[in-house]
C-alpha cells in the first residue's frame, strides 16, 4: 500500500503525502501555522528529552522570557533588526473593541511589541540585571518556547509562521570561553542529529554574508535530504560584545575593572522533524527511528472472536509488561498496545505511515503457541514468527539495529553524493543547471553537495544567486590546499560546500 504519490515522481509532494498519511501535522485556521498532531508532537518530544538532558548535562538551566518584546530592544541592535524585519509580527493595540456591530482593535499601545522571533534582546536585558562581577559569570540558560516569523510561503515543519523550538543563551567572562561555548553547543546538535535522530550531518562555519544578524561567528550542522538539497539543522551563533554592549551586560572583571561580557546563543527548531521525514521516510510513509519513536513497539490484537478477547488481551499485557522492562539505548522501551475497535489489518497500515519500528500482530493462536508476528519497519514486506521470550529476548538489540541501520543508509547516501571531482565553474554550471531529484540509496543522484573553493570574494554572491544555490558552510576541516574558485575561477584556498537549499 504504497503513497498515493512517490518520491521520483514529485518530491515536494511526496514530502506533503508522508506529513498527511502519517497523521504527523496538518495546516491550521490561522494562515501559515501548523497543527502538530500526537505523533509529530510525540517525535519532538523525545527530541526535547533528550536534548535537555545533553543541555543539563553542560551545566544549563532551564528558564522562559516573554514573547512580547518591545520595538526599542530591536532598534538598539541595527544589524539584528534589520535581518529580521521582514519577518517580524507586531502587536500594535490591547484590546478589540464594538464599532458599528463590529469588532476593531483599540487601545493603541504607546511603544509596539513584537511577537518573539528569537529572544536575543530581550535575555541580554535580563543579563544585563542578573550580571555584575565576574563572579557572576558563566550565565547558562536555555528556553523551549515557540517563535512567530511570518514566512510568506509556508510548508509544514520546515517553514510554518510560528514553531517550536530550543534557544540557548549565555554570557562569559572572556571571548575564548565563550567561543569553547559556541563549539561545544554545535557538537551537542552534532550528536542530537546523529545519534538520536540518524541523520548525518556536515559541521561548518557560515560564510560572512550569511550569519546570524549581530553574530561574529556562526556555526552550523547541514544535512542532506534524499533529492540532494540541503537543510540547516542546527546554529550555534557566537556574539562577541555585540548584545552586551547594546543591553550593557557589563561586569567587573578581576582586575576591577569594567568590562562587557561576551555572549552565545544557539538554537533548533521543529524543523528538524521535517529533515527526519526527508532522511528517512519512503514510498510507504514515515520511517521514525527508535530513540525518537514516541512508541517503539506496536502490539496489535487480532481478535475476530469474543470469547478469545480476555486471553489475547492477558498474553498481549503480559509480553508488554515485560517487554517495559527492557533497557535499549540505556531507556526503558515505549510500548503501545493498540486496542482501538478497527480491523487489525488498517491499524497495521496507519503504524506503517507512521513508521513505528517494530509492529507485531498478535492472535489466539499465538497464545496457544506462545509466539507472536513481528514486523519491522524497514523492512515491512517481511514477517517473522517468533516465540515470546526470543522476540523480549531479542527486541534491544532489533532496535539498536535499526537505528544504526537507518544512520548507515543515510550516510552512505551523503558520503556518495558529495561531489569533489569538480574543478571548474563550467563543470560546475554544468552541475548545477539539472534538477534535483530523488536519490535512491546506494547511487549518485544528478545534483547534491559539491565540496570546492571558494575565493571569499563578495561579488561571488551574485553568482550564487544566479545559479539559485547556496555557500551551505565551511567545514570546520579545512584541507590547506589551494585550487580554482568554483564561482570565479580565482586562485582559492577555502573550502566550502555549495548546494540547493530547503
Amino acid at each position: 500500500m504504497t503513497l498515493k504519490t512517490k518520491r521520483a515522481e514529485n518530491y515536494p509532494a511526496w514530502y506533503q503525502c508522508v506529513v498527511s498519511e502519517s497523521d504527523m501535522a496538518e495546516n491550521s485556521a490561522s494562515p501559515g501555522c501548523m497543527v502538530i498532531k500526537p505523533w509529530g508532537y510525540g517525535i519532538w518530544e523525545r527530541i526535547r528529552d533528550l536534548m535537555d538532558e545533553e543541555f543539563r548535562q553542560t551545566d544549563h538551566e532551564n528558564a522562559y522570557f516573554p514573547m512580547f518584546i518591545p520595538i526599542s530592544f530591536f532598534r538598539k541592535e541595527a544589524e539584528h533588526v534589520e535581518g529580521f524585519a521582514k519577518e517580524m509580527a507586531v502587536v500594535t493595540h490591547s484590546r478589540l473593541q464594538d464599532v458599528d456591530g463590529k469588532l476593531e482593535p483599540a487601545g493603541e499601545l504607546e511603544e509596539p511589541l513584537i511577537v518573539r522571533p528569537t529572544s536575543e534582546t530581550i535575555i541580554a536585558d535580563s543579563f544585563s540585571k542578573w550580571v555584575k562581577s565576574y563572579r557572576d559569570l558563566p550565565v547558562l540558560v536555555n528556553q523551549w518556547a515557540n517563535v512567530v516569523r511570518w514566512e510568506m510561503r509556508p510548508r509544514l515543519f520546515l517553514r510554518t509562521r510560528e514553531f517550536l523550538w530550543q534557544e540557548g543563551h549565555t554570557a562569559h567572562a572572556s571571548a575564548e570561553e565563550a567561543e569553547i561555548e559556541t563549539k561545544r553547543m554545535l557538537e551537542v546538535y552534532r550528536k542530537t542529529s546523529e545519534e538520536f535522530l540518524a541523520m548525518p550531518v556536515i559541521e561548518g562555519v557560515k560564510p560572512e554574508y550569511d550569519k546570524f544578524p549581530g553574530a561574529v561567528d556562526t556555526y552550523c550542522i547541514e544535512a542532506m535530504m534524499q533529492d540532494g538539497k540541503a537543510l540547516q539543522a542546527g546554529t550555534s551563533h557566537f556574539l562577541g560584545q555585540n548584545f552586551a554592549k547594546s543591553a550593557n551586560i557589563s561586569f567587573i572583571n578581576k582586575d576591577n575593572k569594567p568590562e562587557f561580557a561576551y555572549t552565545t546563543s544557539w538554537g533548533v527548531s521543529t524543523r528538524l522533524i521535517g529533515g527526519l521525514i526527508m532522511t528517512h521516510a519512503d514510498d510507504e510513509g514515515m520511517v521514525t527511528p527508535p530513540r525518537v519513536a514516541p512508541y517503539q513497539v506496536i502490539l496489535v490484537p487480532v481478535i475476530k472472536k469474543a470469547e478469545d478477547e480476555e486471553k489475547v488481551m492477558a498474553y498481549i499485557n503480559e509480553i508488554a509488561f515485560e517487554l517495559k522492562k527492557q533497557t535499549p539505548f540505556g531507556e526503558k522501551i515505549r510500548v503501545k498496545i493498540d486496542k482501538r475497535l478497527k480491523q487489525s489489518v488498517d491499524k497495521f497500515w496507519e503504524w506503517t505511515r507512521k513508521g513505528a519500528p517494530v509492529i507485531c500482530e498478535i492472535g489466539p493462536r499465538d497464545v496457544e503457541s506462545q509466539g507472536m508476528m513481528v514486523r519491522e519497519r524497514l523492512s515491512i514486506g517481511q514477517k517473522e514468527i517468533v516465540s515470546k521470550s526470543d522476540f523480549i529476548q531479542s527486541v534491544g538489540a532489533r532496535l539498536e539495529k535499526i537505528q544504526n541501520e537507518l544512520f548507515a543508509r543515510a550516510k552512505a547516501r551523503m558520503d556518495q553524493n558529495i561531489r569533489s571531482d569538480i574543478t571548474t565553474p563550467e563543470e560546475f554550471r554544468a552541475y548545477f543547471s539539472q534538477a534535483n531529484e530523488w536519490i535512491e540509496d546506494g547511487k549518485q543522484g544528478k545534483v547534491a553537495f559539491v565540496k570546492g573553493k571558494w575565493c571569499g570574494d563578495p561579488q561571488s554572491e551574485e553568482i550564487l544567486k544566479e545559479l539559485k544555490i547556496s555557500i551551505r558552510c565551511l567545514p570546520l576541516t579545512q584541507s590547506g590546499t589551494t585550487g580554482k574558485c568554483l564561482l570565479t575561477g580565482k586562485d582559492a584556498t577555502i573550502d566550502v560546500i555549495y548546494a540547493r537549499s530547503y
